[in-house]
């Protein structure tokens, strides 16, 4: 899906993902922030996390993105809640952001790991930006049962994109990561996700009829409904995995 797709199909979420604001919450509860830490998010999206997590937590941030319609959202979000002066939000392509040479205590990519082409290469990208002794916080899909052969066309995702939950959890340690906590999201959390995008898909579509994109978009909401009912609710699990680096054995 096109970034243009992506603006218009969730410009009515305030979370990109399948994930509740209260889910959000709880991982903030669960990773053990104080006051003062610094969190990278990639792909930040609208910046709920980075905003929620400055107002509750104290956090200092800076969150990463190509689209100007969802940094605008961030933006407006942070003045919204009072913190402004602790976030910033930078335009440009997260898997090759460069910042300053100090590492940041938390680093975030939730629901994006395509910046680095999967799992594995963005666990790479954010270990760049991490203390040795920091957490990191991915956002995965995986899946909670084997999937017939058709179920990967329909979803999009290629065959190896996803696996098992305990085979996501071997590909985390194969990366030099150690899982810590998890928030997974259920049934209902994933329809309010996608349910949410084909209204306003539909209203969309309705609004703009003449719009050069809009075949493509009723395309893509006819597909995007079909394959969620067919086999995302039966078959695909998401959740955010908190991780840090394996602490290296010391010889003898």
């Amino acid at each position: 899906m096109s970034l243009r797709f992506h603006e218009i199909a969730e410009s009515g979420h305030r979370v990109l993902n399948p994930f509740t604001v209260n889910k959000l919450d709880l991982l903030g509860q669960i990773c053990r922030i104080r006051p003062g830490l610094r969190h990278l998010d990639l792909a930040c999206g609208k910046g709920e996390l980075l905003a929620r997590w400055a107002a509750q937590h104290g956090v200092e941030g800076t969150g990463v993105d190509i689209s100007d319609v969802f940094l605008e959202a961030a933006r407006r979000r942070v003045e919204e809640l009072g913190v402004a002066d602790q976030v910033r939000f930078v335009k440009a392509d997260a898997s090759a952001y460069k910042d300053d040479p100090q590492p940041y205590d938390i680093v975030s990519c939730i629901g994006a790991t395509w910046i680095g082409g999967g799992l594995t290469g963005t666990l790479d990208l954010m270990r760049g930006h991490l203390r040795p002794d920091g957490i990191a916080i991915v956002g995965e899909c995986f899946w909670t049962s084997p999937p017939p052969t058709e179920a990967y066309e329909s979803l999009g995702v290629s065959e190896d994109a996803c696996v098992s939950l305990a085979r996501t959890a071997e590909r985390f340690e194969a990366a030099g990561f150690e899982l810590l906590e998890m928030v997974l999201a259920d049934q209902d959390d994933w329809d309010r996700y996608v349910a949410g995008q084909w209204w306003t898909l539909s209203d969309w579509l309705r609004d703009n009829p003449a719009d050069p994109d809009a075949q493509q978009l009723r395309e893509f909401l006819t597909r995007a409904r079909r394959s969620h009912l067919e086999y995302g609710r039966q078959y695909l699990g998401w959740g955010t995995f908190v991780v840090r680096p394996c602490t290296p054995v010391q010889p003898e």
